[in-house]
Parts: structure tokens; sequence; C-alpha cells
């Protein structure tokens, strides 16, 4: 198939990207909720015994849900502030989406069996894998633009970073923070990637193939919508608590001279569940699924339709 697979997966990847964007900077700002309390937490030894003024520290504010803090954005930052971060979007999904939507669609290609024409799970997974890993590592420094961009508005106004566009940001980051910042938290990247795009193409493909198998719907909108569904839904579970992770390690502010919040994933992890427990991991859990399930049946949907327009086409 070729660059077919990767124009195909690319423009839909696109397409679903802007249109939920909204609802993926919400998720972000949930998933902070609650940080600046770990942090200060964190200057606590590991096996301190909470002292009568720490028992009297003032209680964290309350976290409020998805639609409060939309609310929130639009009253405090205006309705434009819901796009903020929408050009990170954009080459986000032009590099780490196209990637991994051409490369599945090219291993899935390479094992499926040519009598039965059936792919066990098991390589759907394992082509997920691949190709999630592979795109995530590319697409990277996108993602720490996006992940900043999007929080910026919840900072004071002496604290923002105020970014003037995607390229900005990267070009800013490099000068003040190195390179090596623009693929902060890729590890977390990755892993997310890696469970995002096995459980969300092999889900997708799997439930698919079953109501056609099963004669349940024919082959068009209502088995897709379902079938994406089914597959953003699978995908939220298994990601949310390495995409919170992600969120805040690519969201800390590392100044010269002063220690880092956070040492690594695993450091963050641990100091998440530490100072706000062990469901802090799937904090912003309803817009991750309000993102990821619209954004999937619009990825697919639109995917189906780009295929039918490139199928005279070989490239």
């Amino acid at each position: 198939m070729g660059l077919k697979g990767f124009a195909e997966g690319g423009i839909a990847s696109i397409v679903a990207g802007c249109s939920t964007h909204p609802l993926d900077l919400i998720k972000v700002r949930m998933q902070l909720q609650g940080e600046a309390s770990s942090v200060q937490t964190n200057l606590r030894p590991a096996l301190a015994f909470q002292t009568s003024s720490a028992a009297h520290a003032p209680s964290p504010s309350p976290r409020v849900g998805i639609i409060s803090i939309g609310s929130r954005i639009i009253r405090q930052e205006g309705t434009r502030a819901l796009f903020s971060g929408v050009s990170a979007t954009v080459l986000r999904q032009t590099l780490y989406s196209t990637t991994r939507m051409g490369l599945y669609d090219i291993l899935k290609t390479k094992w499926t069996d040519p009598e039965t024409k059936t792919i066990p799970l098991t390589r759907k997974l394992a082509a997920g894998f691949i190709a999630g890993g592979i795109g995530a590592a590319v697409g990277n420094p996108a993602d720490v633009a996006m992940v900043r961009m999007q929080a910026d508005g919840r900072l004071p106004l002496v604290d923002r970073r105020n970014y003037k566009s995607v390229l900005d940001a990267i070009a800013q980051m490099v000068r003040g923070e190195g390179v090596t910042s623009l693929w902060r938290g890729s590890s977390m990247t990755i892993n997310r990637a890696m469970l995002v795009t096995a459980s969300q193409l092999a889900t997708y493909d799997s439930v698919k193939e079953t109501i056609l198998e099963k004669g349940l719907m024919r082959d068009g909108l209502g088995t897709h919508v379902t079938s994406s569904f089914a597959a953003g839904f699978v995908a939220s579970v298994a990601s949310n608590p390495v995409d919170v992770i992600k969120t805040r390690v690519m969201n800390m502010k590392v100044e010269a001279g002063k220690t880092a919040p956070y040492k690594g994933a695993v450091d963050c992890a641990l100091k998440t569940v530490k100072a706000e427990g062990i469901m802090a991991l799937y904090k912003g859990f309803l817009p991750t699924v309000s993102r990821q399930a619209p954004f999937t049946v619009i990825m697919f949907v639109t995917l189906e339709q780009v295929k039918k327009v490139f199928k005279d086409f070989d490239f």
C-alpha cells in the first residue's frame, strides 16, 4: 500500500484532532488539578509522620468537573481559549498519527494470512505497539508544545509562557531549556501511544470484523460508529493513568538552579499517588472518554470515506 496508508491515516487524524481539541484541552486542565499540593508534599521526607502543622494545613481547593472547567475557561479566557494549542494538535497529528496509522496498515497487511485473509488479535496488538511507539517518538516535540499551550491559561499571568504558535513554542523550548526538552516525558508518550494504538486500532478491527461476520449490521456508517466507539472507550481505560503522568511531566517548569518538581515519570507517578491517592491516575477520565470516543469515531468514519476517495489511486 506504500504511502497511501500514511496519507489516509494522517488526513483522518487531523480532522478528528481539530474537531475534538476543546475536549482535549479540558482533559489536560483536569489532569493538572491538585498538582501544586503534590509538589509541596514532596518537600517532606518520604517516611515523615504527620505533624500538628501539617494536620492543620489548609485543605486543597475543590476539584471541579468537565462542565465547570469548560465554563471557567470560556468565562475567564474567552471562547477562543478552547482552541489554545490547536496548531500543535495539527503538527502532532501530522507527525504522530500519520506515522502510526501508516505503519499499522503496513504491518497488518504484511501479517495477514494470504489464504484466510485474517490476522490474529495478538498480531494486531503487536502491530499497534510497534506503530504507536515509533509514531510517538517522532511526534513528541509537538506533544510537549501542545500540552504547554493548553495548560498555559491556568497559570498566573507572570508565569505564563505565552507561546504564539507551535513553532514559537518549540523555538523557545530549544533556546531556554535545550533540544532535549522537546523529548521530555517521551518515555510516557511512547508507552501511552503503544497502549492507545494497540487497544484502539486492534479493538476497531476486531469489533468491526465480529459485527460483519455475525451479520449484525452491514458494512456502513452504523458499523463504523459502533466499532470506533468501542475502540475509543477501551483506549481511554488503557491509557488514562499514563496520560496523567505524561501531562504533568511535560508541563513541569524547570528553572535554572532549582530542583525539578519530578525526576521522571516513575517519580511523578509515586508523588501523585502519595499526595492525591491512586484514583488521581484516572483524573480527567470523563473528558478523556468524552474526547477519545468522538475522536475515534470521527477518525475512523473519516478514514473509511478517505479510503473510498483514494481507492483508485496507488502511491
